[in-house]
């Protein structure tokens, strides 16, 4: 397989990746044939994901607005993929030029990716770092020295707890990460969850037996116990919800949503 100039030396491009699967769902151009051949796969299943897709990035771009207009300017985006329009800082800097972000991701491409797309903004950075241990996160010098913890910060888990198992303690990450941030910091969270999917748990099981095989298992959780990743937070209004129904921008943006943009949970949280 001919490697492209735009993949960092050092990755399998032979095995599928999530972010890279990820950005195929919502047309982006770098993946390679192994992500979309097995982006396909997923999608015998849940031929509607990229709908799924789609609002979780509307979803997260209304959080990153919200917390701008509560006065957080501070974003830490944890599992933050490969840049596509609409991005964190993208949203956050048109409504406030002075907020700063910082991307972390445990994928080459994608920090590679994001590097190339910063280059030149100075309030932003990107760590390659590994949600499972926050200690990492929490003490590189690039996000230390962008971001004062000090002070209010949004913290972004969109679409990646899902692929932490049980095992890997994500609830402890979690905490662990909210202990570390200011009293008025926010959680912004999607989760996958069989419940709101417009098929039967049967046919969404074959979904999630794709990511398996390319050893990168889907944790279907239940909204409660999703809402236990918000343990120390209160919620926003209109709390743990489908994505289409976290503030919509008007009703009728909301009624015209897919069936499949409302699988799984949206939430923001506020540390008090």
């Amino acid at each position: 397989m001919e490697r492209p100039a735009w993949a960092p030396q050092g990755i399998d491009i032979s095995v599928p990746s999530v972010s890279r699967m990820y950005d195929f769902y919502l047309g982006g151009s770098h993946n390679f044939e192994v992500d979309r051949e097995a982006a396909r796969k997923v999608m015998e299943f849940l031929p509607g994901l990229p709908k799924t897709m789609q609002a979780n990035r509307a979803f997260m771009r209304r959080a990153v607005n919200f917390a701008v207009a509560s006065g957080v300017t501070q974003f830490l985006d944890i599992g933050s993929g490969i840049p596509t329009f609409g991005n964190v800082h993208e949203v956050a800097q048109a409504a406030d030029p002075e907020a700063r972000v910082a991307y972390v991701d445990h994928d080459p491409v994608a920090v590679a990716h994001s590097q190339a797309v910063l280059e030149g903004n100075d309030r932003t950075v990107v760590a390659a770092a590994d949600l499972r241990r926050p200690k990492e996160i929490l003490e590189h010098p690039d996000i230390r020295a962008l971001l004062d913890l000090d002070k209010p910060v949004a913290l972004l888990l969109v679409a990646v707890l899902h692929f932490i198992e049980d095992a890997d303690e994500p609830f402890a990450a979690v905490a662990e990460l909210r202990e570390a941030l200011a009293p008025g910091s926010l959680l912004v969270l999607t989760h996958a969850s069989y419940e709101g999917i417009p098929r039967s748990q049967e046919e969404a099981g074959g979904a999630v037996g794709v990511y398996r095989t390319i050893r990168n298992p889907l944790i279907m959780r239940s909204r409660a116990e999703t809402s236990r990743f918000f343990e120390g937070y209160e919620m926003v209004e209109p709390g743990l919800v489908s994505m289409p129904d976290w503030r919509p921008e008007s009703p009728e943006v909301r009624a015209q949503e897919d069936p499949y943009a409302f699988s799984g949970f949206a939430g923001v949280g506020r540390k008090a």
